[in-house]
């Protein structure tokens, strides 16, 4: 028997023999991890999500309860952007017009105008804050509402 590296929730043996029979760990499958179906749909979804590059993006922590998501969108107007919250993913697309390059002749072209969508998996509780656009970049702003501390009592009644 060959060896198994685990790699996020799949398996992966290193035995050819194994290859064929490629086993996928499921968080469900865990007797202490209850409720937790849901996690495992949205890594399926995260890894589905396109990741062809464009256009680059930074994400980074502002505050304690507070990130931003800058994409860099040289080119791009604010009509030409829109911004959503689909099913708790926040979809970021771009399409200049097609007429925006009637008429021009390029020698060469290196500044990428293309459209792109962009998707952000938000998790429970992060509610995006704002938008603005400066100098060539997107910034998007969200914010994570702190969790409440509750304990709950349960009652236990008898049988």
């Amino acid at each position: 028997m060959g060896m198994v590296a685990e790699t996020g929730p799949y398996a992966l043996s290193l035995d050819p023999e194994d290859m064929s029979e490629m086993s996928k760990l499921t968080f469900a499958a865990h007797p202490f991890l209850l409720g937790f179906d849901q996690l495992e749909r949205l890594v399926e979804r995260t890894a589905k999500s396109g990741n062809d590059g464009y256009p680059p993006f930074n994400i980074e922590q502002s505050s304690e309860h507070g990130f931003r998501i800058t994409l860099a969108v040289a080119g791009f107007r604010e009509p030409d952007l829109s911004i959503t919250v689909e099913d708790r993913q926040l979809v970021i697309r771009g399409r200049q017009p097609e007429d925006a390059e009637e008429g021009r002749v390029f020698l060469h072209r290196g500044i990428a105008a293309r459209a792109f969508q962009r998707t952000f998996v938000l998790a429970d509780g992060v509610e995006v804050a704002g938008a603005r656009i400066e100098n060539g970049l997107l910034h998007v702003d969200l914010q994570r509402a702190p969790p409440e501390k509750v304990v709950q009592t349960i009652r236990i009644t008898k049988g």
